[in-house]
């Protein structure tokens, strides 16, 4: 199976995602290291002897009971710090605990050997974070030296972040971003709008070719401002357990209780989980949402969003941005989903409207979308036409709208502007069809045998739509003549021929309509 696998390496969750040339994008399960819910590998290596790189990955850690240990084995958080300093020159066979760099990389080369057999991908694209590009594409070129994979490209978190969750080219985004270890709040501006090309995942390797040296521009989302601090969804995690269980030991198995409890917060007004202390029968821990939004607020946590978001908000206003011309909020990280986190940022970032998205997943799907080639297009068999009326002529002729062939879904609308053709006309009718292009031919029959034989141009039959829209109805009455609707029709990813009306006139714009879908 040929396609692009996207790796987006985070402070705490690692996801992987894949999309094959005929297939939609996709979250990429890799067992035994990965989460079903969500579909991915926890960011935690447990490497008992480094003459041995055989680590417990993702997932194991968990399992096994170690992902809160103190020891050297145990790396976590590892990412933060890659990129932060100049790569150090090489030393003697590592120790424990890794290196940053050594440990991302024993990551990702586990997770390749890891994909599903007949698995090969021909496009690797990572993520990187924004403030260290250079120093993390370094790294990155790095590791995937070794790595049999013929392209190999880079795209900047924040913009993947932005596209994935749908938010078009030239956008300044407030990036949210809410992780196990760190908070960060950036405010980017991403390239493209108004009529600058769209922005596109940086190519390191091409047809197996090393494009590091090559003169292409470096294209990542402008910084307007940003700050951030090391807490994280496991500090929120200490707390639960610090204050249901006053004086216990913070291990492992109190800890992993206490994020039950929090996850299941996201959801549900109270939550009820047991925890098992050495030697002691299972214990019940119950928790409320409410206790636990005054608890965070106790802890100072909306206290130190607020001043993180002063400071990306003053370089906003160095900028000369408003915050009522930010395009979009967007939420990232699994610690976003709180209520509590939820609430703080419509009370206080009630202007700026607020991307829905799935906050673990939307960087590794925007790589995919950044990525060159990969994304899904199909070809009408058949086109779609609207019948007009001729006022020259005094008779209706089929307008092409979308032809056979043509790709889809729509890059841009088609816009078609419609006039009266009766004095205080009301409505325009919409009478949609389908180019019966088999009729470009006609069976005769010479000495006997049926022939195929085409017909002059121009003569396929348009064979109208069993069920035709409504009229669109006229703001005010039109005169024979008058410029009254602009529609606009495109062909979304589902296949679905879509129409948006605007009235000339009063300026109404409709809501997208359905009409139906296209072959």
């Amino acid at each position: 199976m040929r396609g692009t696998l996207a790796i987006d390496l985070g402070s705490s969750t690692t996801v992987v995602a894949y999309q094959g040339p005929d297939t939609a994008a996709k979250l990429l399960a890799l067992p035994p290291y990965s989460t079903s819910e969500p579909v991915a590998v926890p960011t935690l290596l447990w490497l008992s002897d480094p003459a041995m790189p055989r680590p417990l990955i993702g997932r194991q850690v968990l399992e096994a009971g170690l992902a809160h240990s103190d020891g050297p084995q145990l790396h976590r958080d590892f990412k933060r710090q890659i990129g932060a300093l100049p790569c150090p020159a090489p030393q003697p066979p590592p120790a424990l605990p890794l290196r940053p760099e050594q440990a991302g990389a024993l990551l990702l080369r586990q997770l390749w050997a890891a994909l599903p057999p007949g698995l090969a991908p021909e496009r690797l694209v990572l993520t990187a974070p924004i403030d260290s590009y250079p120093r993390y594409r370094q790294w990155l070129q790095e590791v995937c030296r070794e790595l049999e994979v013929p392209e190999l490209a880079l795209v900047d978190e924040p913009t993947a972040a932005a596209i994935g969750a749908g938010l078009p080219a030239g956008s300044t985004v407030l990036v949210v971003d809410l992780g196990g270890g760190t908070i960060d709040l950036s405010l980017v501006a991403l390239e493209g709008g108004e009529g600058r090309p769209a922005p596109m995942a940086q190519l390191l390797r091409f047809a197996g070719r090393d494009l590091s040296s090559s003169r292409q521009a470096l294209r990542c989302a402008r910084v307007i401002g940003k700050a951030g601090v090391a807490l994280g969804g496991r500090d929120i995690d200490r707390w639960i357990a610090a204050h249901l269980c006053p004086g216990a030991t913070l291990d492992g198995a109190l800890l992993e209780a206490a994020e039950s409890l929090k996850c299941q917060l996201s959801s549900a007004e109270e939550a009820l989980v047991f925890w098992s202390p050495a030697g002691l029968p299972p214990q019940p821990l119950r928790l409320s949402r409410s206790r636990l939004n005054a608890l965070l607020v106790e802890r100072g946590l909306l206290a130190q969003l607020d001043d993180l978001l002063e400071v990306v908000l003053a370089g906003a206003r160095r900028d000369g941005l408003a915050p009522n011309q930010i395009t979009a909020l967007l939420p990232v990280g699994g610690s976003s989903r709180m209520p509590l986190i939820r609430q703080w940022l419509q009370e206080r970032c009630g202007g700026i409207p607020l991307q829905e998205s799935r906050p673990v997943e939307a960087v590794a799907l925007g790589a995919l979308a950044l990525t060159p080639g990969v994304r899904v297009r199909d070809v009408l068999r058949h086109g779609i036409c609207l019948r007009c009326w001729d006022q020259r002529s005094s008779r209706h002729h089929w307008q092409p709208l979308f032809v056979a062939g043509q790709t889809w879904p729509s890059e841009r609308p088609l816009e078609i502007v419609l006039a009266c053709s009766s004095p205080n006309q009301r409505s325009l009718e919409l009478v949609l069809g389908e180019p019966d292009n088999e009729r470009r031919s006609e069976v005769v029959f010479e000495a006997g045998l049926p022939v195929l034989r085409p017909r002059p141009a121009g003569q396929a039959r348009v064979m109208p739509w069993s069920e035709q829209p409504p009229d669109l109805a006229l703001d005010v009455p039109g005169q024979p003549g008058e410029d009254c609707l602009r529609l606009s029709f495109s062909v979304n990813d589902q296949g679905q021929l879509v129409l948006e009306v605007t009235d000339l006139r009063s300026g109404r714009l409709s809501a997208p309509q359905l009409l139906g879908p296209v072959r």
